[in-house]
This record gives C-alpha cells, structure tokens and sequence, in this order.
C-alpha cells in the first residue's frame, strides 16, 4: 500500500510539473501574440556583457508594426534565411538535411538550418546557445507560435527583435542608424544589405562591408528577384 502511494505521489508530482511547463511556456507566447516583447534574453545579455566588461551600453530598438515595414525586408529575410517560410510548419527538413551535409564535411559547423520560424522562437523566448535543453525548448516555442501566431506575427516579431549591429535591433533602429530613414522606406538594396549582416552582426558590416558582405548581399538582392513576391493579405 505504501509503495503504491509512493508511485501515486510520484505521478502526481509529475503531472503538477507537467502543466507548470505548459502553463510557463504558452501563457507568453498568447501575450505576445497581442503585446510586443518590451526586451528580449539575448537583449539583456548583450547588454549584461557590455556592462560588464566596462563598455558604454549601447542599446537601440524600436518597434515597428508589420505594415510600417517595406516589403523588401520580408522578401529578404526569406532569400536569405529561410526559403520555405511561407509554406513549412516551423521546420524546414530539406535545409536541416543540406546542414547536416555541409557539416561534414568538416570539424566545425559552418551552415545552419534554422528556419525564421525557429530563430525567432530562439531569440524571443530563450538563451544563446547549443546545448541540447535549448535546442529542445526552441522546437517547443517554434510549434506554439507557428500554431499561436501564424506566419505574419512570426515575421513581423522577428524583423523586430533581430540583432543587425552592436546594440542595435529590429529594422527600424537599424534602418534609421544606416539609412537614415523609416523601414517602410528602405530600397530592395538596402533591405538586402540589411539582412546580409545577419550571420553576425558583431563582424559583418551594412555600412563598407566586406567584400564577402559585399557579396553575400548581391547573392540575397539575386535572390529576392527569383522567389515569389511575400503576402501576408
């Protein structure tokens, strides 16, 4: 009797963690369905390690609705990051099968196959990193804001938050630090040369970039002219 009790407090124990993990994570996905994220982990952590390492906080975002943006910016991200987005549920098998490809043929990981979908749900909900708990609780939230949010909202949150600088993010603050002017303004070129810094912000450059920059945002421009127009109507 005693062991049974024992199994049925274990359980119980279980369950009540099962819907505090439920509870935890869905309630913040159906607020910022409707709220947009005032900061977001990798914000705080950006700004932790300048602080830290005795560097001047540099920290510039500004949020702008999906309709404010120039539809370049979508079409893009898309080219760049993520062909499949209107179509895939959060998970782009055929990309993650081309990394997986790519990754072996050498010792250090160099391609990725993250949708916008996952980056997202990575850099609203969690913590930089590899480790398998994250990589874990990145499908989690990529599933519930696929299901919750659908594919404008998703867009829309990633344009926002992404990191395109030293402390700055989202296409507003960028593009009124590069360009001078609304995102809704930007050219194709400029939303392309935007987009191409996206591997890392902290060594590619939208203004002089590298050749490779320079490059890479030729390839994104080349790109956007050959996938379909992106419609969130």
């Amino acid at each position: 009797m005693a062991k049974g009790k024992k199994i049925k407090s274990f359980f119980k124990v279980i369950l009540y963690l099962f819907l505090f993990f439920i509870v935890f994570t869905v309630t913040p996905v159906i607020i910022y369905k409707f709220v947009n994220p005032p900061v977001s982990p990798l914000m705080f952590l950006r700004a932790l390690d300048q602080k830290t390492s005795g560097d001047t906080v540099s920290f510039s975002y500004k949020w702008v609705p999906i309709d404010s943006m120039s539809s370049y910016l979508f079409e893009a991200a898309i080219a760049a990051e993520d062909d499949h987005f209107m179509t895939h549920h959060g998970f782009d098998i055929e990309a993650l099968e081309q990394a997986y490809a790519a990754n072996q043929k050498t010792d250090k990981p160099i391609k990725g196959g993250s949708t916008i979908s996952q980056q997202t749900a990575k850099n609203v909900f969690l913590w930089p990193g590899r480790d398998y708990v994250r990589k874990g609780l990145e499908a989690w939230f990529t599933v519930l804001t696929e299901f919750v949010w659908g594919k404008e909202r998703i867009m829309e949150t990633y344009l926002n938050v992404v990191e395109l600088g030293d402390g700055i993010y989202g296409v507003e603050a960028a593009s009124q630090k590069y360009f001078k002017k609304h995102a809704s303004k930007l050219t194709k070129m400029e939303a392309a040369a935007l987009i191409a810094v996206l591997p890392n912000p902290h060594i590619y450059k939208v203004i002089k970039p590298s050749t490779y920059t320079q490059q890479y945002k030729w390839a994104i421009y080349t790109r956007m002219g050959i996938l379909p127009k992106v419609s969130f109507k």
